[in-house]
């Protein structure tokens, strides 16, 4: 990675490409109206965030509206900084300030990268980069989210990104380093290696943020903050990760609630269970403790807490949480099933804004956190509560079968498209004919790695022209499947294996 040598310059205003601003025109206001009016954004509306709306109903949350509400936490937290105590406001402006507009440019752009079909269908596309397509640095939505604002996406002022500020750049940098930087790392304990990057260190870090063809505008992007150790977030960014988590954490149980996924008898009885018997828990064996035994599942859950981050977890406050969750979600919520009226509406309402209100006040400054942790982070009562509603969405929403049933299904479609361009685009005889957009994104890929190539050879295992022209394609192909809707996904698979009856009407837009 690049040494951070530049001095912080007006809160990282600065461009890659200088542009005047018109008379009464802010910096960062232009890169959150770049953000927002990209098609990148715009095609989020149509994207999962957890469970598909189809089905649902309007009432879940899709990844536009969970990014817009990300956007406005992330902005209050910012603005409590500002009106916080005087130590605090200069350790702020010490590590390079927060400005509220910045950590909302950040969260609206959080997303963009995401593939179709959530989460699973990010990790199948990772899966069919890496192992189909080749690609050493595979598929990331982090990585990918900083490739569109880099790379993919434009402005008037370049065909190459939407040239924004670094401080906006610098935001999006969850996991400020690239997948294969962590190969050469020598492997260090899980409660010493940043969270995201994962245990496996021979394939690379987990989660990272920049792809090799963008490690240089990450290393850009973070130049200007040269108060920021090397792995940690921005404050900016810290504060838009903690926006994102209280959101994951709350919104998303709202949109389980109203949907009727979330049973009060099945999370009342893990909740009760552990809570009556966390002492006899507390002395069983791993081996002993099944999940499908109501309190089983949350201990087992309680230790990889335990395990991971030891410099805060704590015993006490985690059941404190637990009791917190069951009173208020448990017995308060979801006590009374939703049936759509106006008294239910209140309900869900009023508990998300009391849980909004609690979590993003909780937040503490750092000079020098943990690894584990960032500059700005969630107080200790509040990270602990954050798990415990984490692991309510997880155990009782993403474990259900029926759900893993329909994920496993899109996860086939992801595959199915990888395969489908690939073989397409290595027949000569027909590659001509694939979509015009796809083609583009093959000669602008290309182009990318024969620059990386030239200025960093050590990355390229077989060298030679083939292998940069192979990669291109791999790439452009994982940037052409990640831009796509679930219809659009849906469609385009029915498209190239046949199945489509609507040819002139499915295939509109590619």
């Amino acid at each position: 990675m690049v040494t951070r040598q530049r001095t912080h310059v007006d809160g990282g205003r600065e461009r890659a490409i200088t542009e005047e601003l018109r008379e009464g025109e802010d910096e960062f206001r232009n890169d959150i109206e770049r953000i927002r009016f990209s098609p990148y954004f715009s095609r989020l509306s149509a994207v999962t965030q957890v469970i598909p709306q189809a089905g649902s109903g309007t009432v879940i949350h899709n990844r536009l509206t969970h990014s817009l509400k990300v956007s406005a936490v992330a902005r209050s937290i910012a603005i409590g900084l500002r009106t916080s105590d005087d130590d605090t406001q200069a350790l702020v402006t010490e590590l390079g300030g927060c400005d509220p507009v910045v950590v909302q440019a950040a969260a609206a752009a959080h997303d963009l990268g995401h593939p179709p079909f959530g989460h699973l269908g990010e990790q199948e596309l990772d899966r069919v980069a890496r192992h189909t397509l080749g690609l050493p640095d595979g598929f990331e939505g982090n990585a990918q989210t900083f490739r569109i604002l880099t790379a993919l996406d434009s402005c008037d002022a370049t065909a190459r990104g939407l040239n924004l500020t670094r401080a906006v750049r610098a935001a999006v940098l969850k996991y400020p380093w690239t997948r294969n930087e962590w190969r050469t790392i020598p492997g260090r304990a899980p409660e010493e290696m940043p969270r995201g990057v994962g245990t496996e260190l021979a394939s690379g870090a987990q989660k990272f943020s920049a792809y090799d063809i963008e490690a240089d505008d990450m290393a850009d992007a973070l130049s200007v903050f040269p108060a920021i150790a090397e792995h940690q977030q921005t404050l900016e960014c810290s504060v838009m990760d903690i926006a994102d988590d209280i959101a994951y954490a709350v919104h998303d149980l709202d949109d389980f609630y109203r949907a009727g996924i979330l049973q009060y008898t099945t999370v009342s009885a893990e909740l009760r269970a552990w809570l009556d018997g966390w002492t006899q828990l507390a002395a069983s064996d791993s081996t002993e403790l099944d999940p499908r035994q109501p309190g089983h599942a949350l201990e087992l859950a309680w230790r990889r807490v335990q395990a991971k981050d030891p410099w805060i977890a704590d015993a006490d406050a985690f059941r404190e949480s637990v009791e917190r969750v069951g009173t208020d979600l448990v017995d308060g919520l979801l006590a009374v099933p939703y049936d759509g009226g106006l008294e239910a509406d209140r309900a869900v309402t009023g508990f998300t804004r009391r849980w909004i209100d609690r979590l993003k006040a909780s937040i503490a400054v750092e000079r020098t956190p943990t690894v584990r942790s960032g500059h700005v982070r969630l107080a200790d009562a509040a990270w602990h509560d954050v798990i415990v509603l984490k692991f309510v969405h997880s155990r009782f929403v993403l474990d259900r079968s029926d759900l893993a049933v329909y994920q496993r299904g899109q996860t086939r479609i992801v595959a199915s498209l990888a395969e489908g361009f690939h073989a397409w685009l290595a027949d000569r005889d027909d590659a001509d004919r694939a979509p015009r957009r796809l083609l583009d994104s093959v000669e602008a890929a290309t182009d990318e790695y024969r620059q990386l190539r030239a200025e960093k050879p050590e990355l390229f295992e077989h060298g030679g022209g083939a292998e940069v022209e192979r990669l291109g394609r791999s790439r452009a192909i994982v940037d052409y499947i990640a831009s796509f809707t679930d219809a659009q996904a849906v469609g385009v698979n029915a498209l190239l294996t046949g199945t489509s009856e609507g040819l002139w009407e499915a295939g509109r837009g590619l």
